[in-house]
């Protein structure tokens, strides 16, 4: 992905409200926020109405859509990725960041050489709106949680890796071990050119695989939802690596912290799936049971 930037004083973040709007017991604003020197990212933030005291936040990630982060909003596409929506109903504070090139972040990454990859800047991104987050006096810095779909879901495990500010990442359809994958998938520049350019999209030559990525988690709470009929993730790789990655947990004493969920679906976030995650996140974040 190449390096994390790590500047020691990062650009100022310059939010800009774009609009308001109420939505039924929520506030919705449109925002913009600047990632780096060069760059400005478009994204909602959900809460609702006159919050009486701190509550946790989520990062919500959205998945590969033109709509980018007007889907996770309910504002339009498929009515079962609407989590940020439906997490905010539940009294999360929610951002949701546009990934770039997608939605309304017009990014080129042929004339963009600062990143190496696209996974990189859309970390550095997410790092960017937690920031975003903490500004709001009721956010409580200790109670963060990251959740995406597909390319969200994958995301969330990048960002998560590199932003211990994250507590809790759920992930939806959004990996499987290399070996079962479609490696040149990955190579584009919205993901990691290096796999190719690097490793000649040889398996045995890639550095990393995802049981590494989810065991590098530990000990901090990591649920996934892998659909046993996903034709974009092979869900038999998704079982390797939960239980390859359960050892790591186990030598931390917290193999709780660890939670998969099949359901018997295609490539999809459907509602009982999204239910047991937002349970997962109740408990982690809200303390419930």
């Amino acid at each position: 992905m190449g390096p994390l930037p790590r500047p020691q004083s990062p650009v100022p973040l310059d939010i800009k409200v774009l609009e308001e709007v109420q939505v039924g017991k929520l506030i919705r604003r449109k925002v913009t926020y600047r990632s780096d020197a060069n760059d400005v990212v478009p994204a909602y933030l959900m809460f609702p109405i006159n919050p009486a005291q701190k509550q946790p936040a989520i990062l919500c990630l959205h998945q590969t859509t033109a709509f980018g982060k007007d889907e996770p909003a309910g504002i339009r596409g498929d009515a079962d990725l609407r989590y940020a929506l439906e997490l905010a109903e539940r009294g999360y504070t929610v951002i949701v960041p546009d990934y770039p090139s997608l939605g309304e972040h017009h990014y080129d990454f042929a004339m963009r050489t600062e990143y190496v990859s696209g996974s990189m800047k859309a970390v550095w991104d997410n790092i960017r709106a937690v920031d975003v987050l903490l500004t709001l006096w009721h956010v409580d810095p200790d109670r963060i949680g990251v959740i995406g779909h597909s390319l969200g879901g994958h995301n969330a495990i990048f960002t998560a890796l590199f932003e211990p500010r994250l507590k809790a990442i759920v992930c939806s359809c959004g990996f499987t071990t290399f070996r079962k994958d479609d490696l040149p998938s990955w190579n584009g520049p919205r993901y990691m050119p290096r796999l190719a350019t690097d490793f000649g999209n040889e398996i045995g030559k890639v550095p990393f695989d995802f049981d590494e990525l989810i065991a590098a988690l530990a000990p901090r709470a990591f649920f996934a939802s892998a659909a046993e009929n996903d034709d974009d993730f092979d869900v038999a790789g998704v079982r390797e690596i939960i239980a390859t990655a359960r050892n790591v947990y186990q030598r931390y004493g917290t193999p709780d912290r660890l939670e998969a969920f099949y359901p018997p679906t295609q490539h999809a976030f459907p509602q009982q799936a999204r239910t047991l995650a937002y349970s997962f996140l109740d408990r982690r974040l809200k303390g419930q049971r």
